[in-house]
């Protein structure tokens, strides 16, 4: 995926602060999951982790 828009990802309440804070969260979730599993991540876990806030699949407010 391209890089997308702040605004495209975050929603009117929410900060850019928080979502720093969420996308690094959840990059630390995935990274942990995958050393537990012994998976090799092909992509970087931020990468990751904006791609779901991105799609939808993960929202600020799950991690704030």
């Amino acid at each position: 995926m391209l890089r997308p828009s702040m605004y495209q990802i975050i929603d009117k309440h929410d900060s850019y602060y928080e979502f720093v804070v969420a996308v690094a969260q959840r990059a630390r979730d995935i990274a942990d999951a995958a050393e537990r599993d012994d998976v090799m991540l092909t992509e970087k876990p931020v990468n990751i982790a904006v791609e779901e806030f991105a799609s939808g699949r993960t929202k600020v407010s799950d991690y704030i």
